[in-house]
């Protein structure tokens, strides 16, 4: 298993309905209040207040005038709250304390708090992730309870954003930045009974802001070390019918070290890495009656790069390679509220359209090519009808059938091939029971059929129980599912080792834990074991030709580990909370430890409101060694651990205007990851932030 790895419809069998009709069959006649969703970090509400499965209708436009902080200031609220919304478990906003799978919620106030611009840095302390964050915009990885990298589905507002164009279908989180998110969401285990193809080791969905209010206006401004200088301005709002958000940001990080001494020739400077990123954002919905609203959803990101390639292998080259990234996605989303509102009805289309650009001249003065370029283009269409209808109080059924196409072409000029293309359609039909008994049993059930034009018919399901116990503020939890991974267009028809007999990569796991608070909820622990089989895994192999190599289903590997956490609320203004993740992530098929898989990662954050206008924000992260890939052998060897301490400020001078400041890697601590990839050292950041009343 590598670090970097799509119909005519068809009834799904019977013994994958087993887990929904199990739950169907408990369907009390009285007393079933709720619907269930996911799991955040500890927290027993049973007097959680009840989730609205409908839209809303908007309030009059009212004045949000922003407020001083006082001790209650969201600042140091603990993380994920039982009473949290989260939608990514059941596709239903559902309070965080009825869900059976393991979640994490990162809102906006806590990105404002830690200050993390991009969503790598913002994941680095997410128990259960690995992260190999490279340089900013380059390609970065994460791993989910050791699951590969493109074994993640990624959303944001709903629109899968992975890249068809990619080997792997590999979203690349380098681009991504924080400025805009209103929550993230990072959904632990397959889910491949929602969400089809991709969501073996879990599902990361964000959602970013929505208009709220009067209109409102703010703006950042933020420079400091590595030539560092980024911008951002939004404006949001509502009326009695409408609600609009708007955003652009600019970052640019113009001198990152990236290549470490040892791969520099004798004499050669080192080259430093230069990053631009341009992003706007626009959603907008509006309520044409109460039985009908429209949303709709654009994003665009030009992102271009200038980073050191090794074509002169193992050592840098002397020249620096480019590469540019743009990708725009889309989505138009009708709802039908029916029933008066017990029967809502989603009729939508997402799209999602990605270009990639890569010049590598020190490729052509070596005589290797007679151009620098390749060209790289992925474009996917979605269009879908969800629907969740309320059988009885607390019992939800969610259904849904969506048709996907991707499409993908690469032109490798670059190598002197022949440029290649594919089209892969996939037709999926899912239904889903969420249960809520007496407020304190939750199960949510959910199957899914997936006919793809390639490898034919393909079932996944999910099983997630969780039980209340409100005398103790004690919560027990458990989830079974299983994922597939479609082989990709490149690995179908692409120039080098294409094989059209791939079939999907599998995936099956469990996991079951407890959460427990104590002192009114003051003090919070909880743990959760883990274990994922792997199965058909996608591998380039050598053929009777050593010289050519296919992409065959030929590799196997095991996961497990566990979760664990503990908060405490010291005062009403200081709040602290650690966590640890052990992973034990193993190639069945060589025997051998899977690389960039640390077997212990330990992060802690404590959050302090000093005064009603002054937050301060220390977060640690320790992470153990692991098995890495050595830049001058090409061997395998083991890369040390490292440590990180990030501080944060941010101080409310009136209701307008704040300033904020940060110091990443305090200690100055010099570490690669990966390996061939320097991090920076210590570095010093701060600016104003406007917004208005």
């Amino acid at each position: 298993m590598t670090s970097h790895q799509l119909s005519s419809r068809k009834r799904i069998s019977p013994a994958l309905l087993a887990a929904l009709l199990a739950s169907a069959a408990f369907i009390p006649s009285a007393q079933a209040q709720q619907a269930e969703p996911p799991l955040p970090a500890i927290q027993v509400s049973p007097a959680a207040k009840k989730p609205n499965h409908h839209l809303p209708k908007r309030n009059k436009r009212v004045d949000a005038k922003p407020q001083p902080r006082t001790a209650e200031a969201p600042t140091t609220a603990p993380a994920n709250p039982p009473g949290h919304l989260v939608t990514s478990p059941t596709t239903i906003p559902t309070p965080v304390s009825q869900i059976a799978s393991s979640i994490t919620v990162i809102t906006g106030q806590e990105i404002e708090n830690t200050q993390r611009r991009t969503v790598p840095d913002l994941l680095l302390t997410v128990p259960g992730l690995n992260v190999a964050p490279n340089a900013p915009g380059e390609l970065t990885s994460v791993f989910i309870r050791g699951a590969n990298s493109n074994h993640t589905k990624v959303l944001i507002d709903g629109i899968d954003v992975s890249d068809p164009s990619n080997p792997s279908r590999q979203f690349d989180f380098g681009p991504l930045t924080t400025f805009g998110i209103e929550q993230l969401e990072v959904l632990r285990g397959p889910q491949g009974g929602l969400y089809g193809s991709d969501a073996l080791g879990g599902v990361i969905s964000i959602t970013t802001k929505t208009g709220k209010g009067a209109p409102q206006w703010s703006t950042l401004v933020e420079g400091g070390s590595f030539g560092t200088f980024n911008q951002a301005t939004s404006v949001s709002g509502s009326t009695s019918d409408t609600s609009y958000a708007f955003s652009g940001s600019h970052m640019r990080v113009e001198s990152t070290p990236v290549t470490p001494a040892e791969l520099l020739p004798p004499g050669q400077k080192r080259n430093n890495d230069f990053y631009d990123n341009l992003t706007f954002h626009g959603k907008v919905s509006h309520d044409f009656s109460e039985m009908f609203s429209l949303n709709a959803v654009a994003r665009y990101t030009d992102a271009h790069l200038r980073y050191t390639d090794n074509d002169n292998y193992p050592y840098a080259n002397p020249v620096q390679s480019r590469s540019g990234n743009r990708q725009f996605s889309g989505l138009l989303d009708g709802v039908f509220k029916l029933l008066d509102g017990r029967f809502n009805n989603h009729f939508g289309v997402t799209y999602t359209d990605t270009d990639r650009k890569t010049s590598d001249p020190y490729y052509v003065t070596l005589g290797y090519g007679s151009t620098p370029n390749s060209f790289f283009h992925g474009d996917r269409t979605k269009v879908y009808w969800r629907s969740d209808l309320t059988l009885l109080q607390g019992q939800t059924l969610v259904t849904g059938v969506e048709h996907e196409t991707e499409k993908g072409s690469v032109d490798y000029a670059l190598y002197g091939v022949a440029p290649a293309s594919g089209t892969i359609q996939n037709l999926g039909s899912y239904a889903e029971l969420q249960s809520n008994f007496f407020d304190r049993f939750f199960i949510v059930s959910n199957v899914r059929h997936d006919q793809n034009d390639h490898f034919g018919g393909h079932d996944t399901f999910r099983i997630a129980p969780a039980i209340l116990f409100p005398e103790t503020d004690t919560k027990l939890k458990a989830s079974y599912g299983t994922g597939f991974h479609a082989p990709s267009i490149d690995q179908l028809y692409g120039p080098f080792s294409a094989n059209l007999n791939l079939k999907p990569e599998e995936s099956k796991g469990y996991d079951y834990g407890f959460e427990q608070a104590l002192f009114n909820k003051r003090v919070k622990f909880g743990a959760t074991w883990y274990h994922n089989n792997f199965n058909n895994l996608i591998e380039s192999v050598p053929t009777a030709n050593p010289f050519v190599y296919m992409y065959e289903n030929v590799a196997f590997a095991t996961t497990h580990g566990l979760e664990a956490f503990a908060s405490v609320t010291l005062t009403e203004r200081l709040t602290l909370r650690g966590d640890y993740t052990h992973t034990i992530a193993t190639d069945d098929t060589l025997h051998t430890e899977l690389k960039r898989r640390p077997e212990h990662k330990w992060s802690a954050q404590a959050q302090w409101a000093a005064t009603d206008s002054l937050t301060l924000t220390a977060t640690a992260l320790w992470i153990s060694s692991w098995l890495d890939t050595d830049p001058l052998s090409g061997g395998s060897i083991r890369a040390p651990g490292y440590q990180l301490v990030n501080l944060a400020a941010n101080y409310k001078v009136d209701q307008n205007w704040s300033v904020f400041g940060r110091v990443d890697n305090l200690f100055d601590r010099h570490y690669q990851n990966p390996l061939g990839y320097q991090k920076t050292g210590i570095g010093v950041y701060g600016g104003l932030r406007f917004v208005t009343n």
